[in-house]
């Protein structure tokens, strides 16, 4: 028997054996389920996934195409175009998605990187396809020593070892320790991210005529996104897409 043969049965037989002895749980309930990385039919018909009709900007879902005008942008994107070209998202941010998100977030939840990354892939693959780099929303260092990781460089990670892409983990850095955003509003938020973010000038060089693709967890009124898409912009970034995990929807479209 060949030995490239002979090591492909040895890894069949041993992922079958880890199997039984360790049963791929579902994403959120731990019940099993068929392979790792996978919802149980029960949790998967509770997931929101983002499907069209969507803003052709910034990917907020519509409940109905009516809700978009005749070039396909939602209210918000025609009367204030974002810093971004396009934003897309997997799921809903929803209490579903809490579930899934939280415990990787702030439970230490590391493994799901993968497949919470391969959802992203399938909601975002034409802007991975334009990517030239892809690039995580900084954490500032108070934050990434207290949470010990950044969940946006794990998710970014796992995306380039999907799609092929470089990633450029240190692009981007903040200035500051901005306030937890997800107590204010949209207004505030914009007002907390003012320049709070930069790109790291030994970083540059990287940055300059690429198609940046921007990685976050959560995508809610876009400040963060807006701050580190002008950021890239003024680094010569030729475009910048952005790909989230989540997005909140935007109560002015459903």
């Amino acid at each position: 028997m060949p030995p490239r043969h002979a090591e492909r049965l040895l890894r069949r037989a041993a992922t079958g054996l880890l199997d039984v002895l360790l049963p791929p749980l579902c994403l959120t309930c731990d019940r099993p389920v068929g392979a790792p990385g996978q919802f149980c039919s029960a949790c998967f018909q509770r997931v929101s996934f983002i499907t069209a009709p969507c803003c052709v900007r910034c990917g907020a879902p519509f409940v109905h195409i009516a809700f978009s005008g005749a070039d396909g942008l939602c209210p918000h994107c025609r009367a204030h175009p974002p810093q971004f070209d396009r934003a897309r998202a997997a799921f809903r941010y929803d209490a579903m998605a809490k579930r899934l998100i939280l415990p990787f977030k702030h439970g230490d939840r590391t493994e799901l990187a993968l497949p919470l990354a391969r959802f992203m892939a399938r909601a975002g693959g034409e802007l991975l396809q334009a990517a030239d780099l892809l690039v995580p929303v900084p954490l500032h260092r108070s934050r990434l020593l207290a949470r010990r990781y950044n969940q946006a460089a794990l998710l970014a990670f796992a995306l380039g070892r999907l799609a092929g892409r470089p990633v450029l983990v240190d692009a981007l850095l903040r200035r500051r320790a901005t306030a937890m955003l997800g107590d204010l509003g949209a207004a505030e938020r914009a007002v907390e991210m003012a320049d709070a973010i930069a790109l790291r000038p030994s970083r540059a060089g990287r940055i300059a005529g690429q198609r940046v693709l921007l990685i976050d967890d959560v995508l809610t009124s876009g400040a963060t996104a807006n701050a580190c898409a002008s950021a890239l912009r003024a680094g010569g970034a030729s475009g910048v897409d952005v790909l989230a995990l989540a997005r909140v929807p935007d109560p002015r479209v459903q």
